[in-house]
Parts: C-alpha cells; sequence; structure tokens
C-alpha cells in the first residue's frame, strides 16, 4: 500500500483541493500556480504508472486508484473550466469527456465481470487523448501568453483535438466490446 506509485497516487488525490485553492486565490499569479499543480499532477500519473511497472510493484490497489486519481483530477478542473468560461463549446466539450470517462469506466467493469477486461484495455488512441487533454487543460488553466504565445487559443484548439480523440477512442473500446455487450445472456437482469 505504501510503495512509492501508490503515494505519488495519493499526492494526485491530494493535490486536488490545492489546485482548486489556487484557482480560486484572489491573486495576479493564480492561474499560472494552478496550471503548475495540474502539470505535476499530470507528471505523477505518467511516473507512478511508469515506476510501478520497472520497479515490479504493481498492486490491485494501484490499479484501482490510478485511473480514480486521474478522473478526479480531470474532472475538477473541467468543471472549474467551465465555471470560468461558461460558453456552450466548453461546456460541450467537458460533457464529452466526463462522459466518455463514466462510459469506458462502466465498460470497462462490466467487461471484466465477463472475464473480458483485455479486450478494453488502454489503447494507443487513449494515450494520445490523455496527452491532447492534459495538454490542453494545462493551457487553459495557465491561460495567459508565453513567450508571444497565446496559451488560451492554443488549449482550446488543443481540447477539441482531444475531444475527437475521446469520441475515437470510446468507439474503438465500444467496438472492442460489443461482442460481449451485445451476447445474449440468460438471467442477466438487465438493471
Amino acid at each position: 500500500m505504501w510503495s512509492i506509485p501508490n503515494l505519488l497516487t495519493f499526492s494526485r488525490i491530494i493535490m486536488i483541493p490545492v489546485f482548486v485553492g489556487m484557482f480560486y486565490l484572489p491573486a495576479p499569479w493564480n492561474h499560472q500556480v494552478a496550471a503548475l499543480v495540474f502539470m505535476v499532477a499530470a507528471f505523477t500519473d505518467w511516473l507512478d504508472g511508469f515506476l510501478a511497472r520497472r520497479m515490479g510493484l504493481t498492486s490491485p490497489l494501484g490499479a484501482f486508484l490510478d485511473p480514480v486519481a486521474d478522473k478526479l483530477m480531470v474532472t475538477t478542473a473541467l468543471v472549474l473550466l467551465v465555471a470560468d468560461n461558461p460558453s456552450p463549446w466548453m461546456a460541450i466539450s467537458a460533457a464529452v469527456i466526463i462522459g466518455r470517462e463514466i462510459t469506458i469506466s462502466a465498460l470497462r467493469e462490466w467487461m471484466a465481470e465477463l472475464g473480458a477486461r483485455a479486450k478494453v484495455a488502454v489503447s494507443w488512441v487513449g494515450k494520445f487523448k490523455t496527452a491532447a487533454q492534459m495538454g490542453a487543460i494545462t493551457l487553459l488553466i495557465y491561460r495567459h501568453d508565453l513567450f508571444g504565445l497565446p496559451t488560451y487559443r492554443i488549449g482550446e484548439l488543443l481540447l477539441y483535438v482531444a475531444v475527437a480523440l475521446t469520441l475515437w477512442s470510446m468507439t474503438v473500446y465500444l467496438r472492442a466490446a460489443w461482442p460481449s455487450l451485445s451476447e445474449d445472456r440468460k438471467n442477466d437482469s438487465g438493471a
């Protein structure tokens, strides 16, 4: 339980209230610090998985907690961004990303019950989606031009790329799971 990868995952959960606090801190640099906290959290998401595999410290707790911590941080960030910029495009983008996360989490749970979890393992499209999503959210939070680059505008464009990859990856997972989902099963309540 107290392995380095699990501690990194726990730290990502602990960073959520710090992130929210920095986002709303009444200071001119609040968004830069909030973006830094989000970037550190995104880095720990990669690092905990890398270390767990490299050091042979994978665990059921880590396998459960890592995606939960990731989804909590991303969902929190998207909710804050929509509250800060309540435009239809931002709201739709956030709804698509959050909706996909809920759908794929439920799909993976269902597939695990069927003994077919490997059919919906993380794909390369999902990895690109995550990278685009983390980059977009970081830039949208940062929001100030950097070296003359309009980070907020770049973040918006990257968010739309992330939404497209989100829909694509969800389609990939649903197609992989469809044969198992469409089987006629007796004694299935369908609830």
